[in-house]
């Protein structure tokens, strides 16, 4: 969806809604896998990714005058090296030898061990292992494999300041639009250009999750196209990756342009004069949004001295990355120390009354701890961060992170409330009470057991074990007729 002809081969990446039906999954328990996994690799439940592997070049025996083909790898995996790194093995193969080299390379691929989070993976293809970490740190020291096998640093990580090189300067404010979950459009020369930039953007904010929706390469073919470029409401709170000029008019309600690169249009799809210098400028953004905290200049001077002495890319990525973490760590804390003080203490949880609850979020008693406790504890930055606090509330990326938060607390909870009913003498509590109160103990006790299993509640197992005998001790205790009825319950 580009005007590139005689591209060669590229690779880039896309994002797709999964259609409506049943999101079951034949990928065993997503669960167990995303409890252990960091918040940038866990597996997605609603849409799946495509990496791409794509060839073009001449051929006079075609048709249109090319052969063009693509080689997708689909995946709820947001595994972009490790994925593109196998396409780079298996697609010049495949356009070689066609559907028995990919039989082949499925059946190995069917042979890899399921991902664990934090383990280094070892995996055969086509005569040679990749090895890669499943992990967001990289891999440092391989594992020594004959042969030699091909080493990944990581399974998903870009390299940073390559893509953010063109607009360095804009890197504050990008990390804000992200922040605040902001409708963004990045017109990129190439699908790889447009779906790297636009996977940099969404790692930016680690470690927080970024919970809005992203698509790094999106065509006019997609099935968002009409609800993406409708007036009738406000854009979604989506970044979205494009190549075709045609976009500019039909997104140019969208608030924040990025446009990079270098891309020949001719004026008349121009139409809007925010965007008239667009034909002799580029690497830009188009938006009137004003940043809230002061750029770090250190950061870019640090940065573009990196870039006269010939520093090496990785080094400079890890300079970056390490500047938006404590960044994002500056903004996260308070709000984590303020959540924290929301659980009710430990005392209150009492084994025969449902837990207390976790008392509500205000938002201005959070912004009353900031003068103690605020982001400047860490992070020399100065700004308006309470203004940027407000905007974050109304954001995806508030609400995101609360609902999380506040189950985790929930969970908490129930595992506190489980472990004081191991601690407490049921015997004396069951001397003065009645049938119907012993057998409603049962009942919810059950339903406490089963609920601890089912979601994985962080409970010792033998916690639970005890909670099981108690319950075959209480039924024990109870007229033989009742005890029929509870065990067939």
């Amino acid at each position: 969806d580009c005007q590139v002809s005689g591209l060669g081969d590229t690779q880039f990446s896309f994002r797709l809604r999964q259609s409506g039906g049943q999101r079951n999954t034949h990928f065993g328990d997503d669960g167990e896998y995303n409890r252990e996994a960091p918040l940038t690799l866990q597996r997605e439940s609603a849409h799946y990714f495509g990496y791409v592997y794509f060839r073009q070049v001449k051929d006079s025996s075609m048709k249109r005058g090319y052969f063009q083909k693509s080689l997708v790898l689909v995946s709820r995996l947001p595994y972009v090296n490790l994925f593109q790194s196998l396409l780079q093995l298996i697609a010049p193969e495949y356009f070689d030898k066609l559907e028995p080299c990919l039989e082949a390379v499925c059946n190995e691929i069917d042979q890899w061990p399921p991902p664990v989070p934090g383990q280094t993976l070892n995996l055969p293809v086509m005569g040679i292992v990749i090895q890669v970490l499943a992990t967001d740190t990289p891999l440092t020291n391989a594992q020594n494999l004959l042969p030699a096998p091909l080493v990944l640093p990581s399974v998903h990580e870009l390299d940073l300041f390559r893509c953010f090189q063109p607009v360095l300067i804009h890197i504050q404010m990008l990390w804000e639009l992200m922040l605040l979950g902001e409708p963004i459009v990045v017109m990129a020369p190439s699908p790889t250009i447009s779906s790297e930039m636009v996977l940099a953007l969404t790692s930016c904010l680690t470690p927080l999750k970024y919970c809005c929706d992203y698509r790094p390469y999106f065509t006019i073919h997609d099935s968002e196209f009409k609800e993406y470029t409708t007036r009738t409401q406000a854009p979604p709170n989506v970044v979205v990756g494009v190549t075709n000029p045609f976009f500019i008019k039909t997104l140019q309600h969208w608030p924040h342009l990025l446009r990079l690169g270098e891309l020949k249009m001719s004026g008349n799809a121009l139409t809007q004069a925010r965007l008239s210098a667009l034909d002799s400028e580029v690497d830009r953004i188009y938006t009137s949004y004003k940043i809230f905290l002061h750029k770090d200049k250190t950061l870019i001077k640090r940065l573009l001295k990196g870039i006269q002495r010939k520093r090496p890319s990785e080094v400079q990525s890890a300079l970056l990355r390490r500047h938006l973490l404590e960044l994002t760590q500056s903004f996260i804390i308070p709000l984590e120390h303020y959540i924290a003080s929301l659980m009710p203490l430990q005392r209150a949880i009492t084994p025969w009354k449902n837990p207390p609850q976790i008392r509500p979020f205000r938002q201005e008693d959070f912004m009353k701890t900031l003068e103690h406790a605020g982001p400047q504890l860490t992070c020399v930055l100065k700004g308006d961060w309470l203004g940027l606090y407000r905007r974050f509330f109304k954001s995806p990326n508030f609400d995101g992170w609360y609902r999380q938060r506040h189950k985790e607390m929930t969970q908490k909870l129930e595992a506190l409330h489980l472990e004081a009913i191991c601690e407490a003498n049921i015997v004396a509590w069951m001397k003065d009470k009645s049938e119907v109160e012993i057998v409603d103990l049962v009942l919810k006790l059950r339903e406490k057991l089963i609920r601890a299993r089912c979601h994985h509640l962080p409970v010792k197992e033998e916690t639970l074990q005890r909670v099981g005998l108690y319950i075959e001790t209480i039924i024990g205790s109870l007229p033989e007729d009742l005890q029929t009825v509870l065990h067939h319950h």
